[in-house]
């Protein structure tokens, strides 16, 4: 039965969250039913349908005891809501609450949910601390019980050294001969985060494996929402630094990374050959993927930052969005990405403009709004820069600018309409071919989200500019040949 604290929850999500109309969301991005998201959870496909969960306060839109959210949807564009699944009502869990954690089916049909779970313990010194461990629930889909077993991992398992206080985000999976696998984030002794190999024949005992990866305070500090999987025929370890110093493609702050190598499964060695970042933009973080049932490695993150939560548009019923899930797959040893292909089954009306010379800023007919799946190809030429201006009026607009000599991609958002003092503006290295630069720009009122070269590189980013600016314009330095094309999406 559900408890009076998830009772609560629920009957306030449904009274709060049914008062947003479709209208006040984005279109085809989720949402929080109501109050605050963060890191995506639970991304799994069970019983017909893709679950994505959610790190949830229903009561605030801003961060506060974990829940996790729920929603399921048939094709990764439209999501339905369901009742709050988990609350902070147990034992293992009743400080800040359940945290990060993922899904997968059980031998019996049912739904394992592995989290973290979180209390509030008074150490030798007299002071408060939150401990971290891990929990399971089991369900149907809809309702889950947290067994007596709970926590099924803590300090005690982990090795000397490793930090009873920052050990999370547990990414599960089964193993080809049925037995659980799964991978978590912990503290070591210098300070700085690494990825742990937990195993289990049954989902309830489990015990501890190996260090898969240390990070020896090189990719920043602590690491979050780590996840590790096979993608055309590499092993992928990919995860959230914290406290990120600048260095190559990395930016400040925090950043999300793939590790690319080899795995041993035998002797659970991971070995690294390479590694990227995965999102060159400004809101992005806590990615997750799933399988779906074709095979495909999709993945999905949260569409924001820490650094700029509590900038948000004044009087908002909602914060916080997941992206457009994600394809990745392996090209020329990097990972790629583009939009899952359901979106290009939402296509409807196309225009089309070809080989457009741009030389003053220009708008073209038919192309621009705030919802919209758009390509941009420049041809090689002599110019010098191309700039897009997206969600464009008079007084605000998100830049695009390309600079082919250098094949800097800057991301711009100081005109979107924030008042805060935050990051507004990042850049990528985009592949140089004399030029020659792809774009695929998607729009969702208020989200950008680019691909560049066929998915080599994205930038992804928040913006609260009013939807009343919706222009879409061309401008280069020099003379710029762009192909156009926008579809209209139906959804």
């Amino acid at each position: 039965m559900p408890s009076e604290i998830l009772n609560k929850a629920r009957a306030y999500e449904a009274e709060h969250g049914a008062a947003i109309t479709p209208e006040e969301r984005p279109a085809y991005h989720m949402t929080p039913y109501v109050g605050w998201l963060n890191d995506p959870n639970g991304f799994s496909f069970y019983q017909g349908k893709y679950h994505q969960f959610y790190q949830y306060n229903p009561y605030a839109t801003h961060w506060g005891p974990m829940h996790w959210g729920h929603a399921v949807s048939t094709d990764l564009l439209h999501w339905e809501y369901l009742p709050c699944a988990l609350a902070p009502d147990s034992p293992a869990d009743n400080g800040p609450g359940c945290f990060s954690g993922s899904a997968t089916e059980m031998d019996d049909g049912k739904q394992l949910l592995l989290y973290t779970s979180v209390v509030a313990e008074k150490q030798p010194n007299g002071e408060m601390r939150d401990i971290q461990t891990q929990s399971i629930a089991i369900g149907d889909g809809l309702n889950y019980e947290k067994p007596a077993c709970n926590p099924i991992l803590t300090q005690k398992d982990l090795p000397e050294g490793f930090s009873k206080f920052d050990f999370r985000d547990p990414k599960i999976w089964r193993e080809d001969d049925g037995t659980y696998s799964a991978v978590t984030v912990c503290l070591a002794e210098d300070g700085s985060g690494a990825a742990m190999l937990f195993q289990s024949a049954d989902g309830f005992d489990w015990h501890f494996v190996t260090v898969l990866k240390r990070c020896n305070n090189e990719y920043g500090k602590m690491w979050e929402c780590p996840d590790f999987f096979e993608l055309d025929g590499k092993q992928i370890l990919m995860l959230g630094p914290m406290e990120m110093k600048p260095k190559g493609e990395f930016h400040n702050g925090h950043n999300v990374i793939a590790f690319i190598g080899s795995y041993d499964k035998d002797t659970h060695t991971f070995t690294k050959e390479d590694v990227q970042l995965m999102d060159g933009g400004i809101d992005f973080y806590a990615t997750q993927t799933t399988l779906a049932p074709d095979g495909r490695r999709i993945m999905t993150a949260w569409l924001q930052t820490w650094s700029d939560t509590e900038d948000k548009p004044q009087g908002c019923k909602w914060f916080g969005q997941t992206i457009c899930p994600r394809e990745l797959h392996l090209k020329n040893g990097r990972i790629t990405q583009n939009p899952v292909r359901e979106l290009d089954a939402a296509h409807g009306k196309r225009t089309l403009h070809e080989n457009v010379t741009v030389q003053k800023e220009t708008a073209l007919d038919g192309i621009g709004g705030r919802i919209a799946d758009l390509t941009v190809t420049v041809a090689p030429g002599e110019y010098r820069s191309l700039t897009i201006k997206l969600a464009a009026d008079a007084d605000y607009h998100t830049s695009l600018t390309y600079d082919p000599y250098t094949s800097m991609l800057t991301l711009d958002r100081s005109y979107a309409g924030s008042r805060a003092d935050i990051v507004h503006s990042r850049s990528c290295k985009a592949r140089s071919q004399n030029g020659a630069l792809k774009l695929r720009l998607l729009l969702d009122k208020n989200s950008i989200e680019v691909f560049v070269n066929d998915g080599e590189q994205t930038m992804t980013a928040w913006i609260y500019t009013p939807l009343s600016a919706d222009g879409i314009t061309f401008a280069a330095d020099g003379n710029a040949v762009v192909t156009v094309e926008q579809f209209e999406l139906n959804l």
